[in-house]
């Protein structure tokens, strides 16, 4: 069981992507879900989550250029991202997380409570570059 992200390719800077992460044959609908980013040579990060009841949560560095939504109808947790940047380069992922999900997005708690994160996916490869 896992949860499929999709929407990555490259993109010029500036531009936007809107991610989706996908649950098949089972439902999203009760579950707190995060998105997080691994990019080359660096640890995963936690950037952004979603409580089961819709109310969002986000890391300081992606506020403003990061939105977060969800779609119960479709299954699907969204990730918008505008004015993308070369730093924005990594693969993109989502997992089920504790809910309230803002201390999940914290390095600590991602290092420290790896049982708290469920059915990582592959990820979504994003790339910045003219």
């Amino acid at each position: 069981v896992q949860l499929q992200a999709s929407g990555g390719g490259l993109v010029q800077p500036g531009g936007s992507l809107r991610l989706a992460c996908t649950a098949a044959g089972w439902t999203l609908d009760y579950y707190a879900i995060g998105w997080f980013r691994q990019a080359p040579g660096k640890e995963r990060a936690g950037l952004s989550c979603i409580n089961s009841n819709g109310s969002p949560a986000y890391v300081d560095s992606v506020k403003g250029r990061f939105t977060i939504s969800r779609d119960n109808n479709k299954n699907t947790v969204y990730l918008q991202i505008d004015r993308l940047e070369p730093d924005d380069t990594a693969v993109y992922m989502c997992a089920a997380v504790v809910d309230p999900c803002e201390v999940a997005l914290s390095q600590s708690y991602l290092k420290g409570h790896p049982y708290d994160y469920s059915y990582w996916g592959q990820g979504t490869l994003v790339t910045v570059s003219s």
